[in-house]
C-alpha cells in the first residue's frame, strides 16, 4: 500500500479537538474516538449541537435528563459540570424538571443551581421542597464553611483596632500606634523608646458598628443573593456587630429574623419582579439609630424602575449624616456585571463607590469600611 494512502493514527489532541468543534468538523469521520470520547461527544452534542443537527437533545423526559446529568458528571470536572448544567438550563430549559426531586438529586449542587430554586419557589410542589431544602442547605453549608472565618477574622480585628484601649494588656498593645506616641521619648544612648502611654485595641459590650445589607432581589442578581444570604449569617453571629438584612424588588421585605438560618432566609427570597432602589434606601434609612456607626451595603446593578431623582437625593441624605454607603454591583465570581453606569457616577460624585466584588474580597471591603479607610478593591 502506498504510503500517502495511509490514514493517520489519531492523537489525543486530535480526537479533543473534534469534541470541540463537534461531529460536522470531521464529516467523513477520518477521527474515530474512543469509547469515553465517543459517550462524551454524545453529552455534548445533547446539549450544544441538537438545534444544529435536529436530533439528539434531551427533549423534555426526566429519565434521559437523569441519565444525562450522569454523564457529565462522569466525565467531566465538577468546574466544567457547573457550566453544562447552567447551560442546559438556559438553552434547553430545563428549569421545570428541577421540580422532579430524582432530578433534584442528580444534579450538582452550587450556588447558580440555588438561584434556580430560588427562582422556582413560588411553583415548588410539596414533594420537592424537602429536597430543595436539602440541596440549598448542602450548597449553604459548604459556603459557610469556606466563607465564614476569613470574614469573622476581618471584622473582629477591624472592630479591635477601631476602639482604643488605653490601659491594654499586653496582647492588645498597638505597637505601631505606641511607638508613633512616644517617639519624643527616645532615648538615644539605649536607641531605643520608652514609653510613657501604652496604645491598645479595645473592646465593648456593646455593638461597635451596624451594618445593613440591602439587597436587590431581581433575577439577575440570584448569586448575589445566595451569597449575601451567607455573609449576612455571618454577621449576625458577631456580637460586637448588629446586622440588618433586607431584600427589595418593587416592594421591602426585612428578612434579619431570618439570619440565624440562612436556609429559610434564602427560601423565604422571591427571585424575579421590578426594581425600586429608592423605596428600599428609605425603609434603611428609618432602621439606622448611629450613622456615623453605620454601613450601609446597597448590593444592586442600580438598574432603578423607580424615581432615580429620588433614589440619588436619598443616597445623599445618608452620606450627609455619617453613613458609610458602598454599592456592589455584584457579590458573585461572574465576570463584570451589567448595571447603569450613569447611575454608578452619580453615586461616584457623593463619594459612594460602586464595584463588583468577588466573595473572597468581601471581607477585607467590610474590615476596610469599618476602619473607616478608602474602599478600593
Amino acid at each position: 500500500m502506498a504510503a500517502d494512502s495511509v490514514s493517520p493514527q489519531p492523537t489525543d489532541n486530535t480526537a479533543r479537538w473534534k469534541l470541540v468543534l463537534g461531529a460536522e468538523a470531521d464529516a467523513e469521520n477520518q477521527v474515530p474516538l474512543s469509547a469515553d470520547y465517543g459517550r462524551m461527544d454524545e453529552v455534548l452534542t445533547a446539549l450544544y449541537d441538537s438545534e444544529r443537527k435536529g436530533r439528539g437533545g434531551l427533549g423534555g423526559s426526566a429519565p434521559k435528563v437523569s441519565r444525562w446529568l450522569g454523564d457529565i458528571r462522569q466525565y467531566f470536572p465538577s468546574s466544567v459540570v457547573a457550566v453544562m448544567q447552567k447551560d442546559a438550563m438556559e438553552r434547553l430549559g430545563l428549569n421545570q424538571l428541577l421540580l422532579e426531586p430524582e432530578i433534584l438529586r442528580t444534579v450538582q449542587a452550587d450556588v447558580h443551581l440555588v438561584g434556580v430554586l430560588m427562582s422556582l419557589g413560588r411553583v415548588m410542589p410539596a414533594k420537592v421542597r424537602s429536597t430543595a431544602r436539602e440541596v440549598v442547605g448542602k450548597v449553604v453549608r459548604e459556603l459557610e464553611q469556606k466563607l465564614s472565618n476569613p470574614l469573622r477574622q476581618a471584622v473582629q480585628g477591624a472592630l479591635s483596632r477601631a476602639v482604643r484601649n488605653p490601659r491594654p494588656r499586653y496582647r492588645e498593645i498597638d505597637w505601631a500606634a505606641t511607638i508613633r506616641a512616644n517617639l519624643k521619648h527616645y532615648q538615644p544612648a539605649q536607641r531605643t523608646i520608652i514609653p510613657e502611654k501604652l496604645v491598645g485595641f479595645g473592646r465593648r459590650g456593646q455593638a461597635l458598628k451596624e451594618i445593613v445589607l440591602c439587597v436587590d432581589q431581581s433575577g439577575s442578581m440570584a448569586s448575589s443573593v445566595v451569597y449575601a444570604g451567607v455573609f449576612g449569617a455571618v454577621l449576625a453571629s458577631i456580637k460586637a456587630v448588629k446586622t440588618h438584612m433586607v431584600v427589595f424588588d418593587t416592594a421591602v421585605a426585612d428578612l434579619t429574623a431570618d439570619l440565624q438560618d440562612p436556609v429559610d432566609l434564602l427560601f423565604g427570597i422571591q427571585l424575579g419582579g421590578g426594581t425600586d432602589i429608592n423605596l428600599a434606601l428609605t425603609y434603611c434609612q428609618q432602621l439606622i439609630t448611629r450613622p456615623t456607626d453605620t454601613i450601609l451595603v446597597l448590593i444592586s446593578d442600580l438598574y432603578e424602575g423607580g424615581n432615580e431623582r429620588e433614589m440619588v437625593k436619598r443616597a445623599a441624605a445618608l452620606r450627609a449624616t455619617g453613613v458609610t454607603v458602598v454599592v456592589l454591583l455584584a457579590l458573585s465570581d461572574d465576570g463584570s456585571p451589567s448595571f447603569d453606569r450613569r447611575m454608578a457616577e452619580q453615586l461616584a460624585a457623593l463619594d459612594i463607590p460602586s464595584f463588583a466584588c468577588t466573595p473572597d474580597r468581601f471581607p477585607d471591603l467590610m474590615a476596610a469600611a469599618i476602619q473607616g479607610q478608602a474602599i478600593r478593591l
